[in-house]
């Protein structure tokens, strides 16, 4: 059975890193563009792209996407999917997936897993997905988010620490990956409740959250269950930079957006 869900793509002008980031050509497309395109054949049978800035507005009606003009001040991302829902009146039990808006390479399957598995487990408000780590670097990197999970695939903790933490193999042998222990690293894309995002906005930052500058803790600090399935593949990086903007230009160039 196909799993109904709606994909909101939040979109900001302002990029501390790479200012106009949506409007920025990509293979010949502004970049938000290659979003909607993902979004679309994720299968899903809403997309909308919520965003504060006329320039976006007026580019992504240019391609026909639909816009949802959304309050200016939102601290978040989530804050701004959430005023977007609430706008398009979407139902309570209605599963958003939120894909950033500059992930021009996102993997569609990716989308439809997510969903999917919110779907299969009512209990969880919120679902996201997770890769295996192979490489101690990335363990150790405090930009790649880690997860621990039980053993139905609940997420206990996210960081930015290595966890879980070998005390004896780590001592033993510093920096490297202990034989016989899964590490897996977070990927950042979400599947909600509508009803779920309007409650989790009300909420205020839990001191983890801060701690670790992580905003899905603050689902786990009021109770909440996410539930991590593991992606069978790896997604190609967003854009950050001017060199993730040139290496997206080549990936898709050479036609090696796949993982």
């Amino acid at each position: 059975m196909t799993v109904p869900f709606t994909v909101l793509i939040p979109a900001r002008y302002g990029s501390s890193r790479l200012p106009g980031k949506p409007l920025l050509l990509l293979a010949g497309k502004p970049l938000i563009q290659h979003v909607h395109e993902r979004a679309l054949e994720s299968g899903a049978r809403r997309v909308v792209i919520a965003t504060d800035d006329e320039r976006i507005h007026s580019a992504c009606e240019k391609f026909g996407a639909q816009v949802c003009m959304t309050a200016a001040q939102h601290p978040s991302g989530t804050d701004r999917l959430a005023d977007a829902a609430r706008q398009l009146r979407l139902a309570a039990d209605e599963i958003v997936v939120n894909l950033q808006g500059d992930e021009p390479l996102m993997l569609p399957q990716l989308l439809t897993h997510v969903a999917e598995n919110l779907h299969a487990h009512a209990d969880a408000q919120m679902a996201t997905l997770c890769v295996a780590i192979h490489d101690a670097a990335e363990l150790f990197n405090p930009h790649a988010v880690k997860v621990v999970m039980d053993q139905a695939g609940y997420a206990l903790y996210f960081s930015r620490a290595p966890i879980p933490w070998q005390r004896d193999a780590f001592a033993a042998r510093p920096n490297q990956l202990p034989p016989g222990t899964a590490y897996y690293r977070h990927l950042g894309l979400y599947a909600y409740r509508a009803g779920f995002l309007a409650q989790f906005v009300t909420w205020p930052s839990a001191p983890l959250e801060q701690a670790e500058a992580l905003e899905q803790l603050r689902a786990l600090w009021n109770g909440q269950r996410i539930h991590v399935a593991v992606a069978e593949q790896v997604p190609p990086p967003g854009v950050d930079t001017p060199e993730d903007l040139e290496l997206a230009e080549r990936l898709l160039r050479d036609g090696l957006t796949h993982g």
